[in-house]
């Protein structure tokens, strides 16, 4: 998934797992390296529905 900084607005790639269901987790920026809340967002069928991006301060 692209993933878009809501620090630095820098798009990157990560991977998302949505195997374990809905989930939510801290990652670096690979630009800036300040933390993000991300939520997956994953369906009855195990596909992941969609993903949120937040700021983690």
């Amino acid at each position: 998934m692209v993933l878009t900084c809501p620090h630095c607005g820098e798009r990157f790639e990560t991977l998302a797992d949505p195997s374990a269901g809905d989930a939510e987790y801290v990652e670096d920026c690979f630009v800036c390296c300040r933390p993000i809340t991300v939520r997956l967002h994953v369906g009855g069928d195990g596909r992941l529905d969609g993903f949120d991006a937040d700021r983690d301060d």
